[in-house]
């Protein structure tokens, strides 16, 4: 029999239940053990899910409060001498790595964080040292495998592999100069044989151990420390099925198909041309292959006949007894279920699959392979293709006049009529902003009050004018907030907006939206990516309403704010049937148009934010160039558009911007902002080596954490910049934007910053 398998689940609650139990325990209104209570319950709840769908292979030890990453850092006592030594228990320790504390006389910044691979999940990254000394504090693994045991379902324990744990870790402060994480393998294997001996005793009879790094050009660095891992951990081990996702295993095939494992998994939904040099290399050996044909990253329909295709080509190769139908990757990137959903129409019902209707798609499968003559096995097969072909015939649709207009963009509407040099003078001139101008990333605390006139106007409990009277006084009181504490370059605050791209999409045609599709982005924060359908276009004006109202209350320089191109297109769910090529041009001309007419408006800088730009970046190296030669041009088609005296402005933020960084000069913008505090300043490291003429912002705070930063940090930061950075071309500003901050927090730390501005000011005049 052929099995069925799902690598990972959301942990998030159908709900959202542990974003409400988690920030409960935070406001002191939930205890630990009611957490605990909340957890296990949402765990049952995704278990028992599984299970009737039909999945064989259930996973467990997935499940987190905040991050897996974190878990494990936690677990083999990875544990910063910051966080310890204050008074705090083990949870509330856990808590402060992932978002700081500054409570109780504790006052410790936050753990940085990155994005996990290519997705806009953020992982707590691990802090490394010669003085690292790993032990077991618990084993998650192991305590999730008896919770699902003693609710009589068997699962199979997920564990993140030894490699892929210190390959994306980073070197402490304390750490020697050109320590490398993963010269620590030795001590911490003792660990991990710990770890899955406790596992084997138990029962366990198979694990899966991540090892997502084997998808990287830099994994062919670790062959010996792969080799050298899995031979330790193979004798005490359960069964290991070595787990990669995301992409392709490529020449790092070579030495994985020799490690002493009893299963590999690849991604066939990112990478499906690996399929026949990976049945080929496994033929000579008795691995199991674990076939990832179920996308853990999209919200489309699997085609369960393509799907059938590749695994029986497997299949007859290697044998049904060696097959195993898996999701790609875990389907933390997908919406729990659509079954809450009521407000997409049939038609459009029809065309998707979230994560519990993917896992019924896994068993689906692995029953045809596994030659299952149950007639409710056929009758979804059936209804499968039906849905595919109506999909097929809706994407035949398309806007001619969006396709012309693509077909239509000459190299002429990508650039600039002049050079920064000459526009930085005529912007200064009509902007007049001092030494160290000072600027917030956008958005303002979205308050109670604020979610709750959103929800009152969509129940139709209040009148869209009555809703508007109510943004102009919230955008109102944000101006005359930065008037006070004066801030140089100020936005209205984004009020009106419920998150960065589902508001755009909202407001532009070939997009569908769900009422519950709520993805983890990091910790206690989820989003709804909107979802492309169609061609986009721009019905209407978007910002400019609120953009020109705010600029009306005020004679200083008013910033709007946009969403580029690249990000609404990488933090949505993309049409599957057209290139994501000509669905971002489609998307820039649409921001073209809103940049355009914000100028028009008497608007004087704009930011078009790129902060998905890093994490669209293929992970092989070899496929950076064909999706930078659209994904450069797309941002510069949507800004160029206006005069010289219009200052264009983009963030970036939480990723490793050495590699691109040539990439956001050729963009060109007037001013960056950029994630630079939460990484300890590593980013100056990249300015010495490549310069930058335009002016930056390198973030001097950290807004994903609650504490605030004092003003001699603010200073201590301006003037570590100004080591590497002309003090002409350097802005002052957070990390990112304001948005999940409380209003208390976000004063004091403006105030800070803003005094911090005009100290550096006087010390560098």
């Amino acid at each position: 029999m052929v099995l069925s398998s799902v690598l990972g689940f959301p942990r998030i609650g159908a709900n959202r239940e542990v974003k409400k139990a988690v920030e409960a325990y935070w406001a002191g209104k939930l205890s630990a053990d009611e957490l605990t209570k909340a957890a296990a319950d949402v765990k049952k709840a995704s278990w028992l899910s599984l299970k009737e769908r039909g999945v064989d292979v259930i996973p467990s030890g997935d499940f987190t409060l905040y991050d897996h990453i974190l878990d494990h850092s936690a677990a083999f006592n990875v544990i910063p001498k910051r966080y310890l030594g204050k008074g705090l228990s083990p949870l509330d320790v856990y808590f402060a790595m992932g978002r700081g504390r500054q409570t109780e006389g504790v006052d410790v910044p936050a753990s940085e964080m990155k994005k996990w691979f290519d997705s806009n999940y953020h992982f707590v990254v691990p802090e490394f040292s010669e003085e690292t000394e790993f032990k077991l504090n618990f084993n998650k693994a192991l305590e999730e495998y008896n919770e699902a045991k003693a609710l009589g379902i068997t699962t199979r324990p997920v564990v993140v592999g030894p490699v892929t744990f210190l390959a994306l870790g980073k070197a402490a402060k304390e750490a020697r100069a050109g320590f490398e994480p993963i010269s620590l393998l030795a001590q911490l294997l003792p660990i991990y044989k710990q770890l899955l001996a406790d596992l084997k005793a138990a029962g366990v009879e198979s694990v899966q151990i991540d090892e997502p790094v084997l998808v990287l050009d830099s994994a062919s660095l670790y062959e010996k420390q792969f080799a050298q891992a899995y031979a330790e951990l193979a004798p005490v081990s359960p069964k290991l099925v070595l787990t990669t996702y995301y992409g392709r295993l490529a020449s790092n095939l070579a030495f994985a198909a020799k490690l002493p494992v009893a299963g590999l998994h690849i991604d066939l939904d990112r990478a499906p041309a690996q399929l026949d040099e990976v049945v080929a290399a496994l033929k000579p050996t008795s691995l199991v292959l674990s076939l990832g044909l179920v996308s853990g990253r999209n919200i489309w329909k699997t085609d369960i006949q393509a799907a059938l295709k590749l695994a029986q080509k497997a299949a007859d190769i290697l044998g049904k007894e060696r097959i195993v139908i898996a999701t790609s990757s875990s389907l933390l990137h997908t919406p729990v279920t659509l079954a809450s959903e009521n407000k997409l129409t049939p038609e459009q019902k029809d065309w998707f699959a979230f994560a519990l209707e993917k896992a019924a798609e896994v068993a689906v499968i692995a029953s045809v392979l596994s030659g299952s003559q149950d007639p409710k096995v056929a009758e979804a097969v059936e209804a499968n293709r039906v849905s595919i072909a109506k999909r097929r015939e809706f994407e035949h649709n398309s806007d001619a006049t969006v396709r012309n207009r693509v077909a239509a963009i000459t190299p002429d509407m990508l650039e600039r009529k002049n050079p920064f040099s000459v526009r930085k003078e005529i912007q200064q001139k009509q902007l007049q902003l001092p030494k160290f101008p000072t600027t917030t990333i956008g958005s303002f605390p979205q308050t109670k009050e604020i979610r709750q006139a959103r929800a009152k106007l969509g129940k139709k409990e209040i009148t869209e004018a009555e809703y508007e009277k109510f943004i102009e006084k919230e955008i109102e009181n944000v101006v005359r907030f930065q008037e006070r504490i004066g801030l140089d370059l100020l936005v209205h605050g984004e009020p009106e907006r419920n998150d960065m791209v589902q508001y755009f999409g909202e407001r532009l045609d070939g997009f569908v939206f769900t009422q519950n599709g709520w993805v983890q982005s990091y910790g206690s924060r989820y989003v709804r990516p909107p979802i492309i359908v169609s061609d986009v276009s721009r019905p209407k004006p978007i910002t400019v309403r609120w953009s020109s109202f705010a600029q009306s209350l005020t004679s200083k320089p008013m910033k709007g704010m946009l969403t580029g191109p690249v990000t609404i297109l990488n933090w949505s769910f993309p049409r599957a049937d057209v290139s994501r090529e000509l669905q971002c041009k489609q998307l820039a001309l649409a921001l073209r148009d809103e940049v355009i007419d914000l100028e028009k408006a008497g608007i004087k800088a704009v930011q078009v934010d790129e902060p998905a730009l890093r994490e669209g970046l293929p992970l092989r190296k070899a496929d950076w160039q064909a999706y930078l030669d659209w994904a450069l041009p797309s941002f510069k088609l949507a800004t160029a558009g206006v005069t010289d005296a219009l200052q264009t402005h983009s963030h970036f933020c939480y990723s490793d911007f050495d590699d691109i960084f040539p990439s956001i000069q050729a963009l060109d913008a007037d001013v960056i902002s950029i994630e630079a505090s939460k990484s300890d300043l590593k980013l100056l490291n990249t300015f010495k080596h490549y310069g930058y003429s335009n002016q930056i912002g390198p973030g001097v705070y950290d807004i994903h954490s609650p504490r605030v930063p004092s003003e001699e940090e603010i200073k201590e930061r301006i003037a570590a910049m100004l080591t590497t950075l002309p003090a002409d071309l350097l802005v002052v500003n957070p990390d990112c934007g304001l948005k999940t901050r409380g209003w208390a927090e976000t004063e004091a730390s403006l105030v800070n910053l803003v005094n911090a501005a005009r100290w550096a000011r006087q010390t560098y005049a």
